[in-house]
């Protein structure tokens, strides 16, 4: 267990920063760039929990922001020389996303038509996650150009994208509302 004492260091003032590696590099490097936007999914998830959503809702992204914080690290610790770091976000996890998608997905009627974010505070503030959780996928994927990244992440987040759009629904519908609706008039 990590145990902090002092939160700055004053060593990032000059714009850099050390991966998990030990290696110093920009704030703005790609690898940085995407362990700090799951690291923003996971606050906006916090923002959700903060709503109060259903407790199933609950549990489930409680879940999440700890296995986002374990990507996150996993993403810190890719080396730029090939060499692999442990797995700490694994087809599993993967799964565990897809039977959590398959089961709220169940309880909705299917889309006929586009929906728009809104509804319920918890389901805007899903939506919000969910479109966080692409930038992260957009930046993985970039890094992923670069360097080495284990596919277990990129399907994750791609699987946590789907699963965080279901739980908006859900949680709309939960509150006796309903999606909302892209107006195709406009």
């Amino acid at each position: 267990m990590a145990r902090l004492t002092k939160i700055y260091t004053r060593k990032g003032d000059d714009g850099s920063t050390r991966l998990g590696s030990g290696e110093k590099v920009g704030k703005d490097d790609l690898q940085v760039r995407a362990y700090g936007t799951v690291d923003e999914v996971g606050a906006f998830l916090g923002m959700v929990l903060a709503e109060e959503p259903d407790p199933q809702v609950s549990t489930e992204l409680r879940r999440i922001q700890s296995e986002l914080f374990n990507l996150g690290g996993q993403l810190s610790l890719l080396a730029r020389d090939g060499d692999e770091v442990p797995a700490l976000i694994t087809a599993e996890h993967v799964r565990r996303l897809e039977q959590a998608c398959d089961r709220f997905n169940a309880d909705l009627e299917p889309l006929e038509n586009f929906i728009l974010s809104g509804g319920t505070r918890a389901a805007a503030w899903l939506h919000l996650a969910r479109t966080v959780c692409r930038r992260a996928e957009r930046e993985m994927v970039a890094l992923a150009a670069r360097q080495s990244v284990p596919g277990s992440l990129l399907e994750y987040v791609n699987r946590l994208s789907d699963l965080l759009f279901i739980l908006a629904r859900w949680e709309n519908r939960r509150a006796g509302g309903a999606d909302v609706l892209w107006d195709t008039s406009v």
